[in-house]
């Protein structure tokens, strides 16, 4: 088995992928219509799925198979509650400096200030959300 991505269900695609631009500080590497957009990072591709796409584009779509609604709703997915059970972790070298470049784009949501935890291993990190609510923790080089 190889990885393939992992990618999320947006209420407002357009909106989530100016946001992972600048957040990741990267243009999307491919985009699928106004359904699915790829960042593509060294290994590791986020996608952002328009949780909408599907129901308002119907004559595109065509499937085999049981229809699941758990996981084929995708609409009643985007407008579900987020559990935030799922982080997305990014790391960089500089913790301070990615943590003002983030703070200066103003686009991030319930930002903390950087923190630090031992449980095995010591870290620092800071947390915000995205548009939907996903959670991203940066962690990175970091002296006090």
């Amino acid at each position: 088995m190889r990885y393939g991505s992992v990618y999320l269900i947006v209420k407002d695609f357009e909106e989530s992928v100016s946001f992972y631009e600048k957040i990741l500080d990267m243009r999307v590497s491919a985009v699928n219509g106004g359904r699915f957009a790829s960042f593509q990072n060294g290994g590791l591709n986020l996608c952002l799925m328009n949780g909408y796409y599907d129901a308002e584009n119907k004559e595109q779509v065509i499937t085999k198979g049981e229809y699941w609604e758990i996981y084929d709703d995708q609409a009643k997915i985007a407008d579900s509650d987020n559990s935030r059970k799922v982080f997305i972790n990014l790391g960089v070298e500089d913790l301070k400096a990615e943590y003002e470049r983030i703070r200066g784009l103003g686009i991030a949501r319930q930002l903390t200030p950087i923190r630090f935890i031992q449980v095995f291993s010591p870290y620092w990190y800071f947390t915000f959300m995205d548009p939907d609510g996903n959670p991203i923790e940066v962690t990175g080089g970091y002296t006090e």
